[in-house]
């Protein structure tokens, strides 16, 4: 088999892995909410487990990242699969033993399959030249898209395959995750081979040099650039998207007009990254990047002045809102591969990752402060003025963002 042939099957594995395991972590997530408050006993602790989740990401990541440095893409793939899967397995004898504080340590080990979702994306990367890289990350990315669909439509199916089994039918949602998440674990071993680093053009895996250090690296206005675009773009994704269905709710909008605002914020999230990656790949990443922080920019303005009853200009809003995140996300990601050694590429994505993740949950968690203290028209404003970041980093390395 040719290494063209050889880099499309696995390119096409990693995607497939990506439908499984954001299947499992998605259906995982719709019900977190609901088992916290009937373990807990209220709601005080219910948004407990949407950190929780979210920080084993970020530490799964980092931890996943160096354990690829020593033992390749592959295996750290497997390793968070497959402590994601046993995570999903304690969540659910958490949920039949009625323990809240096990369930806290299930949801973590949980973040460890999202953590390998989102490396898969640097692994497809790692095989192609840097001209490719984007439109690799863009597919990959896209391949969440399954999760986001059929994640949630499976709740009620496994919750009443549980109660046949006359187990509580919260329990049963688990089994979604632990039987998707252990599908990817085992297609990851199985299918990716050889290890995609291997596969990597041989001007890339000719280069030999001492490793700069994350600092050394995060120096660079180019990466500092990217980064701070990639964090940035998370947080204002997920201080307007974490509080919409409660404003919506609360301006009595029904759970179906919720649901539908939500499909959209996902779709544009995840669809259209094939789209943003060939965009990045003809017209460069920072371009791509500039025009997914306008997105959210004017996404979440619109999210701000849009009237109570306004369902058809909130749609419009979290959609753009998806829209611009996935250009932001795609381009940021093909941006941190560029003019970079495999090993110092691992280390800064992982580090990155830890941080867009760390950022993620300080976001959830406070937009329910501003929107207490303030309304949901300032988060959205809020969210807006957030974009300034990125762009003054961007602006100060102009000079450097056209050459790796």
């Amino acid at each position: 088999m040719t290494a063209a042939l050889t880099r499309r099957r696995l390119h096409g594995a990693l995607v497939l892995g990506v439908g499984l395991g954001s299947t499992g972590y998605i259906a995982a997530i719709t019900i977190a909410t609901i088992v916290a408050k009937q373990l807990s006993g209220g709601s005080n602790f219910a948004g407990l487990p949407g950190a929780t989740i979210v920080l084993g990401s970020a530490a799964a990541s980092q931890l996943l990242s160096r354990f690829m440095v020593l033992r390749g893409r592959r295996a750290g793939l497997v390793l968070g699969y497959g402590i994601g899967a046993g995570g999903a397995l304690l969540a659910g004898a958490a949920v039949v033993v009625s323990s809240f504080p096990l369930f806290i340590v299930a949801t973590a080990a949980m973040g460890f399959a999202n953590a390998a979702n989102q490396l898969s994306r640097y692994t497809a990367a790692d095989m192609y030249p840097e001209s490719s890289r984007a439109s690799a990350i863009g597919l990959v990315v896209w391949g969440s898209t399954l999760g986001s669909v059929v994640g949630p439509n499976l709740v009620t199916l496994s919750g009443n395959i549980a109660e046949g089994f006359n187990l509580p039918r919260l329990a049963g949602v688990y089994g979604v995750p632990i039987l998707f998440v252990a599908a990817a674990a085992l297609l990851t071993l199985v299918t990716l081979r050889p290890d995609p680093a291997t596969l990597a053009p041989s001007r890339a895996r000719s280069t030999r040099r001492a490793s700069a250090s994350l600092s050394q690296m995060l120096a660079q206005p180019r990466i500092l650039a990217a980064v701070v675009a990639l964090i940035i773009g998370q947080v204002v994704m997920v201080l307007v998207m974490t509080m919409t269905p409660l404003h919506m709710t609360e301006h009595g909008h029904g759970l179906d007009a919720v649901g539908f605002v939500i499909s959209g914020h996902t779709f544009g999230m995840f669809a259209f990254s094939p789209i943003s990656g060939r965009l990045a790949g003809r017209y460069g990443a920072p371009s791509i990047i500039a025009l997914g922080l306008a997105l959210s920019a004017f996404a979440s303005v619109l999210a701000a002045v849009a009237p109570p009853d306004g369902g058809v200009l909130l749609f419009a809003a979290l959609f753009l809102l998806g829209v611009g995140w996935n250009f932001g996300f795609v381009a940021g990601s093909a941006l941190l591969t560029e003019g970079l050694s495999g090993a110092e590429r691992t280390t800064l994505q992982g580090a990155t990752d830890a941080m867009i993740w760390s950022s993620a949950a300080a976001a959830a968690l406070s937009s329910g402060i501003v929107v207490s203290a303030a309304s949901y028209t300032a988060l959205g404003i809020l969210g807006a003025a957030l974009i300034a970041l990125p762009v003054a980093a961007m602006v100060r390395g102009r000079a450097d963002l056209g050459r790796p």
